[in-house]
């Protein structure tokens, strides 16, 4: 019989430590600009933290020279006690040690020298990011690792950088330190907790391969493979099992009895793999004197299904700017997609400053005005917005209330009109380059995403069985998005549309606008879209929802359903 492992919690330093004391309403995760204070606050606590040790270092060199000055002097003493204390100057002195040095160096040890860092601490703990920020960003690292196909050595290496320049060449990428097989570990940990072995297994895999001597950590080879068997097993146990994991299991199982012969469940577990194994037909029980190469890792297969999403292999292809060839434009479509310069029919305010658009897609029709914001707009935009992020939320399709979703990480701030010029300057420009008003269109969302960031596929629209979607604001439905980029993105980040193979890449300053009804109300179904995790770099978007109430005589009605 498999005896199960039971969870245990290794220490993984002074910064988790401080994580199980920190508010749990933090969810700092969800968006980088409200991380970047961290980096300040870490500064601070380094700086404290330096000032600590050069106290501690001073108090010790004190203490040191006191004890090479009485060591010297003891030691002389002690060759003849007696004629020592004859000389009158030895006994003043020895009495003056014992009146005034030696309580002088009581006083020197008892010194609390980290009073001071201390305080520093306790002044910024409430701000510490909390377990859930900890769960979050760990997350975060899995589902970059899924959506674009990474490599837990790449990762570790911190390779990042190089598919952002290799998707985005222009912009350079942002380096990282290599993580320490203690943090490949605490992934795998992780991943454990949410009993997905595949990832566990995975990471184990690489906390094993990366595992050196550290005095600093308590981590042990022994506590990795006996997470790694366990894992192995598991993911043996599912449907994507193959024989090469219950045999990964078995040789982590084996090493561990090397390490620790007594250890009870190893004995079990190791007997229970031999008779699994045993029972496979092209595999014979490896002899208990065979020596095994533990170093190759096993092979795990990720399954869809724990995560499953309609089209996740299409959304995941078009993230990782590899457009399935079924979606491949023909030349005659590619012949409509064109760039102009576009007035909307000799509107006033087009007339002297045209705007450049461009077509990038025609079924459904998508259209990008290229610095349609400016950098001061966007500035002004952000630093409005930043202080009212809060965790973005969806409408739940049954009740139309909102809520918070795990597919969409993100904070988002809605800012409206009257509170600044540039946002109602904004707004008018939406008016003057689609020709819908913006009377019943939604507050300017903006939006920034945190680590990972996302939104997996969803409609802007309410379908029909959501009949509660936009109820409450009276103005029918939303018939069309303009989606302002504030922001370049070193690597991921795109808007995909996963129905028909679109792909937009964020560009600072651009628009992106589509419709998302028919003329006859009806909903485009092709346009469902998805924000693809932020892989490196920090993404700014905001968003104006134009909604059906006012355009009556704008955008006139179809006859057909597609019309």
């Amino acid at each position: 019989m498999f005896v199960p492992r039971p969870m245990t919690v290794l220490p993984v330093g002074i910064i988790l430590l401080f994580l199980g004391q920190a508010s749990v309403d933090a969810e700092v995760f969800t968006a980088l600009c409200d991380m970047e204070y961290l980096v300040h606050m870490e500064k601070d606590l380094v700086d404290s933290l330096d000032r600590y040790i050069q106290q501690e270092e001073d108090k010790l060199n004190r203490i040191k020279t006191f004890q090479s000055r009485i060591r010297e002097v003891s030691q002389m003493a002690m060759e003849e006690p007696t004629r020592h204390l004859h000389h009158p100057v030895n006994a003043y002195l020895l009495v003056k040690r014992f009146t005034r040095d030696w309580p002088l160096l009581e006083a020197w040890i008892q010194e609390d020298t980290a009073e001071d860092f201390l305080y520093n601490m306790t002044k910024v703990k409430e701000s510490f990011p909390s377990d859930e920020d900890y769960i979050g960003a760990g997350k975060a690292l899995v589902r970059l690792q899924d959506t674009y196909d990474l490599s837990t050595q790449n990762i570790a290496k911190g390779k990042m950088g190089e598919i952002a320049t290799a998707t985005r060449p222009d912009t350079g990428f942002t380096k990282s330190p290599e993580l320490l097989a203690e943090d490949c570990f605490e992934l795998g940990r992780l991943a454990y907790v949410d009993q997905d072995y595949y990832h566990c297994a995975l990471w184990m895999e690489e906390s094993l391969a990366r595992l050196q001597p550290d005095p600093m950590s308590d981590l042990t080879r022994d506590t990795i493979l006996d997470y790694l068997a366990y894992a192995s097993y598991q993911v043996w146990l599912g449907e994507l099992g193959t024989q090469n994991n219950i045999e990964r299991a078995y040789q982590a199982t084996k090493e561990l009895l090397k390490i620790n012969p007594e250890h009870t469940r190893a004995v079990n577990n190791m007997k229970f793999f031999e008779k699994e194994m045993e029972k496979s037909q092209n595999l014979v029980t490896p002899q208990k004197e065979e020596v095994e190469d533990t170093t190759v890792r096993g092979e795990y297969k990720r399954d869809l299904a724990r995560d499953y999403l309609p089209e996740r292999e299409i959304y995941e292809l078009l993230c990782q700017a590899d457009q399935p060839e079924m979606f491949n434009i023909t030349p005659s479509r590619g012949k409509h997609l064109k760039c102009r310069y576009f007035t909307n029919n000799n509107h006033p305010r087009l007339l002297l400053a045209p705007q450049r658009l461009e077509q990038v897609f025609d079924k459904p029709k998508m259209w990008i005005f290229h610095n349609i914001l400016t950098d001061p707009e966007m500035e002004v935009i952000k630093k409005i917005a930043q202080p009212r992020l809060r965790r973005a939320t969806i409408q739940n399709s049954i009740t139309g209330e909102l809520e918070h979703a795990s597919y969409r990480i993100s904070k988002s701030a809605w800012l409206q009109g009257w509170e600044h010029k540039v946002i109602r300057r904004v707004n008018q420009r939406v008016e003057d380059v689609t020709g819908l008003t913006m009377e019943t269109a939604e507050e300017l969302q903006v939006v920034n995403y945190g680590m990972g960031g996302h939104y997996e596929p969803h409609f802007d629209f309410a379908r029909k069985e959501e009949v509660n979607a936009f109820k409450e604001l009276g103005t029918g439905n939303r018939i069309a998005t303009m989606l302002f980029y504030m922001s370049d993105v070193e690597a991921g980040g795109a808007t995909v549309f996963p129905q028909v193979g679109a792909r937009l890449i964020p560009e600072k300053g651009a628009g992106a606008f589509w419709y998302n009804l028919f003329r006859s109300g009806e909903g485009d179904m092709l346009t469902r879209h998805a924000a693809c995790p932020v892989l490196v770099g920090s993404k700014w978007v905001s968003n104006k929802w134009i909604h059906e109430r006012g355009q009556e005589f704008r955008r006139k009605c179809g006859l057909s359903p597609e019309d």
